[in-house]
């Protein structure tokens, strides 16, 4: 009995150490988890806090100070009525994104730059209030032109530099914080390396299967998170609007405005309206091809008015798939591949044609053009760059950003592919699947 007792007693010793020893052995592995995952949690929350910032800052309009001093020329000369006029309106929504924006942004600066853009709405809002009294007594017309020319228009500029400045070091932060997350992955992989193998040589006998089981869910995890910082890269890199493109299409409307083209003024500006409002789009990664349609056929018009004695385009897309999905800003990259790199490469000019339509299994959508064309060893270049990770010519990158982004939204079956002849033009091919845009979550 005697024995027993002590065997048991012993047994029981055994046991304890045993288990103290896994707790000695697992417990550093603990922490270090909780830490990761920590890690993780925060500078992704911060990095979704950028973005979201980002994207809020989007919102803010990108004609405002072109709107905001056309309505307000348009109410001193008499078009509109202060009851009609749409300036309480734009500085409202203005109000609404700097609002907004306060509770995302950290940084010191950025603060200071939100504080200056509710300072200059407040002195917009102060120099309508000047002109509204202005008409209803006495109808100052010199005064209030005096207003709109020397406080309206400047004011309206300083504020859309402010948000543009806001948006521009916010992605500098982005950059930090992707760096940042670069240097925990590393360290995370450095350190894990070391724990599995100190687990492995103390607990190899026993339990072989825990290193599989111990790294899988922190290999999934980076997995993910790689993925995801890569479509967010993308997503960024889409949303970013080309500010050449901006400049020389008001330029054109400048001349067009100076030569008294009031037509074609007004309808470069709707086009440009429409092209932002569609590369914003609330924020939507995912849009129906009727949206995206209406986006590269805003482009093609300020285009074909800055190139008219070269460019000519058809759009010539069934309606019947007019409500399937595809990735925001898809076809005017490659309809601006085909225009920089075909069209203008060809003496005389050319066409562009986009025709799509509906297969058994996908939807393709063909942007076609009849310019300079490629050789069969620029091809080859073209096609591989498409498929490479870091492709390292613009040219080519465009169409790698559009490949790219179809394949995480819809996997690797979809894409683009391309082929063309010397001298008789590029086919560039969108491959989709035919998801209605309803069923998509963006």
């Amino acid at each position: 009995m005697i024995f027993g007792k002590r065997a048991r007693e012993h047994e029981s010793k055994l046991a304890t150490k045993i288990r103290i020893s896994y707790l000695l052995i697992l417990l550093p592995n603990i922490i270090f988890m909780i830490y990761v995952f920590h890690g993780l949690w925060m500078t992704n929350e911060r990095y979704k806090d950028m973005l979201n910032s980002v994207v809020a800052a989007s919102e803010f309009s990108l004609d405002f100070k072109e709107d905001f001093d056309y309505e307000t020329y348009l109410l001193i000369v008499g078009n509109v009525t202060w009851e009609d006029s749409n300036l309480p309106t734009l500085l409202q929504d203005a109000r609404k994104v700097v609002d907004g924006l306060k509770d995302y942004t950290d940084t010191h600066d950025n603060q200071k730059r939100l504080a200056s853009a509710e300072k200059y709405l407040n002195n917009l809002e102060t120099y309508t209030d000047r002109i509204k009294e202005n008409l209803e007594y006495g109808n100052k017309y010199e005064a209030n032109i005096t207003i709109w020319e020397n406080d309206v228009q400047i004011v309206t500029g300083l504020l859309q530099e402010t948000i543009n400045e806001y948006i521009y070091y916010e992605n500098r932060q982005l950059q930090v914080t992707q760096s940042r997350n670069r240097e925990l992955f590393k360290k995370t992989i450095e350190i894990s390396l070391v724990i599995f193998a100190a687990i492995l040589t103390a607990i190899a006998l026993i339990s072989f299967w825990m290193p599989n089981w111990i790294t899988k869910p922190i290999e999934d995890q980076v997995k993910e998170e790689q993925k995801q910082l890569r479509k967010a890269e993308f997503e960024l890199l889409q949303a970013q609007i080309n500010p050449h493109f901006l400049y020389n299409t008001l330029d054109a409307i400048v001349w067009s405005a100076e030569a008294g083209n009031q037509k074609q003024v007004v309808s470069m500006v709707g086009s440009l309206s429409e092209f932002f409002r569609a590369s914003l789009n609330k924020g939507k990664e995912i849009v129906s091809i009727r949206e995206e349609l209406q986006h590269v056929t805003s482009y093609l018009e300020i285009q074909q008015v800055r190139y008219q004695d070269i460019l000519t385009y058809e759009i010539n897309v069934a309606k019947d798939i007019y409500n399937y999905s595809i990735p925001k800003i898809t076809i005017q990259p490659i309809v601006e591949n085909a225009l920089y790199h075909g069209i203008k490469n060809r003496r005389g000019g050319g066409k562009i044609t986009i025709t799509g339509v509906e297969n058994k299994d996908e939807l393709t959508i063909l942007v076609h053009d009849d310019g300079a064309g490629m050789d069969e060893e620029r091809l080859k270049e073209v096609r591989e760059g498409i498929i490479r990770n870091n492709p390292d010519k613009n040219a080519i990158y465009g169409l790698y950003n559009v490949n790219e982004r179809i394949r995480l939204n819809f996997g690797d079956e979809y894409g683009i592919t391309v082929d063309s002849t010397i001298g008789k033009g590029t086919d560039v091919v969108i491959h989709l699947p035919k998801i209605l845009t309803d069923s998509v979550k963006n």
